[in-house]
């Protein structure tokens, strides 16, 4: 009878133990539920350097001497593109652009009789400028423009040298059957050369007055 009744006090005593070691438990994760690791983390900044920064200098370009001749290009003034669209149209007319088309023509015409060229080349030259007039007269003979010098002059100079155009082809085509009498002394070499001085001076004149009219 007395061992059955330690057997019961200890079976209580053991319920209680057990009981009391569930609650402390229970409350123990209660309190830490929610909050994440409670322990102590190691310093992780103890042993850093921040690195710094290196600034990177701006590379300096060393520009051009615009000033200089080597890079300036000349101003292509005998282009008409050039003198519509960089000098503008409405300071520079239709009129001017086409007389200055003229004066590389009566250039070169010009040192072809003052390097003495074959007939064949300077007929072909000519030939070249006398349509180009043509063309010229036929665009401006009923406007304002007809009446300028600069106009005049230059049919005046396209008649004189179609004149002396065909004047060398008939020389070179009857010399060598003509004695130069009187009939034949408008074909004589001397005469024929005189004719040329006059002309190559009417197409200086002509250069100069086209190109003051600019």
């Amino acid at each position: 009878m007395r061992r059955c009744n330690l057997f019961y006090i200890l079976f209580f005593v053991f319920l209680l133990c057990t009981n009391s070691i569930s609650c402390f438990a229970k409350e123990k994760i209660e309190s830490f539920d929610g909050k994440g690791y409670v322990g102590t983390l190691p310093d992780l900044t103890r042993n850093y350097e921040p690195q710094e920064t290196k600034q990177q200098e701006p590379e300096i370009v060393q520009s051009k001497d615009f000033n200089s001749e080597s890079e300036l290009k000349p101003v292509p003034r005998d282009n008409p593109t050039f003198v519509n669209i960089i000098l503008k149209s409405d300071k520079t007319s239709q009129y001017v652009n086409d007389l200055n088309e003229f004066i590389p023509m009566l250039e070169s015409i010009y040192d072809l009789i003052e390097d003495e060229k074959n007939v064949q080349i300077f007929n072909a030259k000519v030939f070249y400028f006398n349509k180009s007039v043509d063309f010229f007269r036929d665009k401006y003979i009923n406007r304002p423009e007809s009446h300028f010098v600069s106009y005049k002059k230059l049919m005046d100079l396209s008649l004189h040298a179609r004149s002396i155009a065909l004047l060398r082809t008939e020389a070179a085509k009857y010399n060598p059957y003509l004695a130069y009498g009187s009939s034949g002394y408008i074909y004589n070499p001397n005469n024929v050369t005189e004719q040329l001085g006059f002309l190559k001076t009417e197409i200086e004149q002509t250069i100069l007055i086209l190109k003051e009219s600019n």
